[in-house]
C-alpha cells in the first residue's frame, strides 16, 4: 500500500516507465505507417481500424514530453517522437486548406476532414512540446500558423470564446459535437480547456504578443464564464452567446482545471491572473472531494445537476488528473485532506484501473470495479497523455 508521498514518487516513476513500455510496444503500425488505431480491451489489434488525430497528437505530445522530462533523453523516444511528427505532417495535415483532417482511414488517407478547434489545439500543443525536444523549426513554425488559423476562424469576436468545429474549408458546420456523447453547443469547456493548455504550451517557446493576450484572453473566460462560483463546479456546454446549455458537471475537467489555469497563468506571468486562478483551486478541490471522490473507490465520472443522477463509472483519466489538481491544491492549502486523497486514488488506480496483465490503463470500470471490455486500450480517445503527464508532474 502506499502511504507516503516518497513511495508515491516511485510508484510513479516506475507506472510512466510501464506507461511508456507498452506504446513502445503496441502503437507502432508497421505495416501502414505511423502507429496503428485500435486495439480491444484484450489488446488485440483491430486490423484495418482508422486513425485519429487525437490519438496522433497524443502520442507525439507524450513521446516528446517524456523525453523532455527524462535527464538522458532516450534515444527511442526520440525516434518515435520523430516518427509522430513526420506521420502527421505526412498525413493529418491539410496542404489546401491549413490545419488538420479529424480521421485517417488505416492507409493514412483523409475520411473525415473536419475541423474541429479541440483538434488544432492538440496539434499547438504537440508540436510545440517536440520542438522543446527537437528544435525542429518547421515544427514550430506549423504551431504557430495553427494558432494563426484558430485565432482567425474559430474566435469568436462577438461575444468572445471560441467556436467548436467548421467544414474542411473553414466554412460553418451545423453538427459541430466533438463525440456523439457531447451536445451540439457553440461553445464548450473541454475545448476551451484544451487551447488553454496549448496556448500555455506555445507561449513558452513563442514570446509573441498575440499569443500572450489570447492565453490571458482564455484564462479570464474560465474565470469568469465557465466557472460558477455558487457551486464550485465548471460549466460544460454554452450557446454562442454564453447561455448555458444542460447543467451536467465533470468531475475529472473540473479538477483538471484548476491546475492547468494555474501553469497557464504562471507561464503568462500575469500576477493578477495567478492571484485568481490559485483563489478557485482550493474550492473547487474540495468540491470534488466533498461530490466526486469517494475514498476507497476513486472518482466518478459526472452529475447532472438539475436530475441528481450520477454517473458512477470511473473512467482512467479523471484518476489522472485528480493527482495533479489534488496536489495543486495540497500546495495552495497545505491541507492533509488532499495528501491522504491522493494516495487513495493512487491506491484504487493501482488495484483497479491499470492492466496488471496486458498493461496500459482501462478505459473505465463501473461501481464494483469491474472492466467494461467493449472499451478500447488504445483507439481514438484512449492514448497515453492523462496518465503519463500526471507521472511525470508529480515526479518532478
Amino acid at each position: 500500500m502506499t502511504n507516503s508521498v516518497a513511495q508515491l514518487k516511485t510508484e510513479l516513476s516506475e507506472e510512466l516507465e510501464n506507461i511508456l513500455e507498452y506504446w513502445i510496444n503496441f502503437s507502432v503500425d508497421e505495416k501502414n505507417g505511423g502507429f496503428v488505431g485500435q486495439r480491444d480491451h484484450y489488446n488485440k489489434e483491430i486490423q484495418g481500424a482508422p486513425k485519429g488525430i487525437i490519438l496522433n497528437t497524443r502520442i507525439l505530445w507524450t513521446f516528446s514530453a517524456v523525453a523532455n522530462h527524462k535527464t538522458e533523453k532516450s534515444a527511442v523516444l526520440r525516434s518515435l517522437a520523430d516518427r509522430a511528427y513526420g506521420y502527421l505532417k505526412k498525413a493529418f495535415q491539410d496542404d489546401i486548406f491549413g490545419g488538420v483532417f479529424w480521421e485517417l482511414d488505416a492507409g493514412g488517407n483523409p475520411i473525415n476532414r473536419r475541423k474541429q478547434i479541440y483538434a488544432q489545439a492538440f496539434a499547438i500543443y504537440a508540436l510545440s512540446e517536440y520542438y522543446i525536444l527537437s528544435e525542429d523549426k518547421d515544427a514550430k513554425e506549423w504551431a504557430l500558423e495553427l494558432f494563426g488559423m484558430v485565432e482567425k476562424y474559430a474566435r469568436e469576436r462577438e461575444f468572445n470564446g471560441y467556436l467548436e468545429a467548421f467544414q474542411e474549408d473553414w466554412s460553418p458546420i451545423e453538427d459541430m459535437r466533438l463525440s456523439e456523447k457531447d451536445k451540439n453547443s457553440a461553445k464548450t469547456m473541454n475545448t476551451h480547456l484544451h487551447v488553454l493548455e496549448a496556448y500555455t504550451t506555445l507561449y513558452k517557446i513563442i514570446k509573441a504578443d498575440a499569443v500572450k493576450e489570447a492565453l490571458d484572453n482564455l484564462i479570464e473566460l474560465f474565470l469568469e464564464k465557465f466557472y460558477e462560483s455558487k457551486n464550485q463546479h465548471f460549466q460544460l456546454f454554452f450557446d454562442n452567446r454564453w447561455n448555458r446549455e444542460g447543467n451536467i458537471v465533470s468531475y475529472g475537467h473540473d479538477i483538471e482545471a484548476i491546475w492547468l489555469m494555474i501553469e497557464a497563468a504562471k507561464t503568462s506571468g500575469n500576477k493578477e491572473l495567478i492571484y485568481r486562478a490559485e483563489g478557485i483551486a482550493v474550492p473547487v478541490a474540495e468540491t470534488f472531494l466533498k461530490e466526486g471522490y469517494v475514498s476507497g473507490k476513486g472518482v466518478v465520472n459526472e452529475k447532472d445537476l438539475d436530475s441528481g443522477e450520477i454517473d458512477t463509472d470511473r473512467h482512467w483519466w479523471p484518476q489522472a488528473e485528480a493527482l495533479v489538481g489534488l496536489d495543486y491544491a495540497l500546495k495552495i492549502s497545505g491541507e492533509k485532506k488532499f495528501r491522504d486523497a491522493i494516495l487513495d486514488i493512487w491506491k484504487f488506480t493501482r488495484e483497479n484501473i491499470i492492466d496488471h496483465e496486458n498493461g496500459e490503463w482501462f478505459f473505465r470500470v463501473n461501481d464494483i470495479n469491474q472492466p467494461y471490455v467493449q472499451e478500447d486500450k488504445l483507439g481514438m480517445w484512449k492514448c497515453p497523455y492523462h496518465n503519463s503527464r500526471a507521472c511525470m508532474v508529480l515526479t518532478k
